[in-house]
């Protein structure tokens, strides 16, 4: 149980990090969710969760653009709330782009590596000290597969989630005698926002159905033929968060459907 810790999700108002923040909100932390859009909606369905198991916790959202570094200095101090810390820090956001090396236009390549790697940098350097005073903490890095092994045309986020590995295992190295845990989970396919538009991508270039298209992109890489669901890995992020991964640290964990075991 996470009664009375305070988390903080990037990139929460839909997909992992929202699933992320309802197994969160439903173990009894109060959460805040970070996002673009009207974060009325996913406010509302992380209060439900925690209601339904028998909690009532704050929900919060800050709109931090986090390509931006006194953006998320901001939102670090709004998520400290009461308690003076972020407890539980899901670093989630993240965005993509697809094109060659040769093409690819650099405008977006340094926004990736502003969103999906330097964010993450931002936030762990502003909540470790709070961490440490407690002995006390749990951060969560949303890498990818893609932070293990690499994929044509994904120079920037790959770059980016390999990234977001070294941090986590430079962070747990730092604070391995500590209450402070770091650790990364490597998703495979999962069927996001983010991906839905690779599906509907990949559906118009070879004429084929949305349900086609989706076997054609599982058949590329995950011997599973199945999407990871966003409950599946928030309850790997719930474990991280208990006392039976007190001395997890540094791993990046893959729930990728057999993909880097190939």
């Amino acid at each position: 149980m996470l009664t009375g810790k305070t988390a903080l999700v990037t990139g929460s108002t839909s997909g992992i990090g929202l699933g992320i923040a309802k197994a969160l909100a439903q173990q009894g932390a109060h959460v805040v969710l970070n996002g673009f859009g009207d974060a009325q909606g996913p406010c509302a369905e992380v209060r439900a969760a925690a209601a339904q198991a028998g909690h009532d916790v704050r929900v919060e959202h800050h709109g931090a653009d986090m390509s931006r570094s006194a953006d998320i200095a901001d939102m670090m101090a709004f998520a400290a709330g009461p308690n003076g810390r972020v407890d539980i820090l899901v670093n989630n956001a993240g965005i993509q782009h697809v094109a060659s090396i040769e093409d690819f236009p650099a405008e977006r390549w340094d926004a990736i590596i502003a969103i999906n790697l330097t964010s993450a940098f931002h936030t762990t350097r502003l909540a470790l000290p709070a961490m440490r005073a407690a002995n006390w903490g749990r951060i969560i890095n949303v890498a990818s597969v893609h932070g293990l092994v690499a994929s044509v045309q994904k120079s920037a986020y790959v770059a980016a989630k390999h990234g977001i590995v070294g941090l986590t295992k430079v962070t747990a190295l730092e604070t391995a005698t500590t209450g402070i845990t770091c650790n990364a989970i490597c998703p495979g396919w999962v069927l996001t926002p983010l991906v839905q538009k690779q599906v509907d991508a990949k559906a118009a270039a070879l004429g084929i159905s949305n349900e086609e298209a989706k076997k054609v992109l599982l058949g590329e890489k995950e011997p599973s033929m199945q999407f990871t669901t966003p409950e599946e890995l928030a309850g790997l992020a719930v474990f991280f968060c208990s006392s039976a991964a007190n001395n997890v640290r540094g791993v990046a964990w893959n729930m990728d459907g057999g993909w880097t075991a190939q």
